[in-house]
């Protein structure tokens, strides 16, 4: 596939067998951004996992120092509408909310919280919500009875992540508009999780590559233990 010339104009600024510094690569993330508008900054692991082992696929979310940027509509599933409302939901309710989505094709939100006693209706859409990604989890922490916490949590930049089945790993960890040293902040604070939640049965290099790059541009390598 042939790149365009703002693509290349980008990467050429990346230097090709080098792995570059947290520090280093936070400021280059931003400067081989190729769009006008503000671009998504994400972070990008390949991990020697096998992810068709139970206890090596990694799930779970993690806060980010600085959010990362995006704006979050939350649907709380539950009968505690006033308090899913008055943390930050964008939208409350409990099965008129499921058939809303059922009957209408409805996804104007990015997250779903619910609580443990609405879980057997949400049930009933798994095939609807599952392939989207919006199943909530307690994994996730998208399913408990404290609603107000995983509503405010999510709204302050709280992410979810999960391995895909070659072992890749994608967190959006901020914007081009972010200076350094957030993205810096936010960098760190997802390698060191990363690696916090390594398999106890993986032997050898554990990260093989780590990289950062925005919406549609060329990806920067980092240097990080691999161990």
């Amino acid at each position: 596939m042939k790149k365009g010339k703002k693509y290349v104009k980008a990467a050429a600024l990346v230097e090709k067998g080098k792995l570059y510094t947290i520090s280093e690569a936070a400021k280059l993330v931003k400067e081989t951004s190729t769009t006008k508008f503000d671009a998504t900054v994400d972070m990008s692991f390949h991990l020697n996992i096998d992810p068709k082992q139970a206890d090596q696929q990694l799930r779970g979310t993690i806060n980010l120092p600085h959010g990362n940027g995006k704006v979050v509509r939350v649907l709380a599933i539950t009968h505690k509408v006033d308090e899913a409302l008055s943390a930050g939901a964008d939208f409350a309710g409990g099965k008129e909310m499921l058939e809303k989505i059922q009957k209408e094709n409805w996804f104007d939100y990015d997250v779903i919280v619910a609580t443990p006693d609405m879980m057997g209706e949400l049930g009933k859409l798994g095939r609807i919500l599952g392939p989207k990604g919006l199943m909530p989890n307690p994994k996730t922490g998208t399913v408990t009875m404290d609603i107000a916490k995983a509503v405010t949590e999510i709204k302050a930049g709280k992410v979810q992540y999960r391995t895909d089945r070659d072992g890749n790993i994608h967190v959006s960890i901020g914007r081009v508009s972010f200076d350094d040293a957030k993205l810096i902040d936010n960098m760190q604070a997802l390698l060191n999780h990363i690696v916090r939640i390594r398999p106890s049965a993986v032997k050898g290099n554990y990260i093989l590559t780590c990289v950062v790059h925005t919406t549609m541009g060329p990806s920067v390598p980092l240097l990080v233990s691999t161990k």
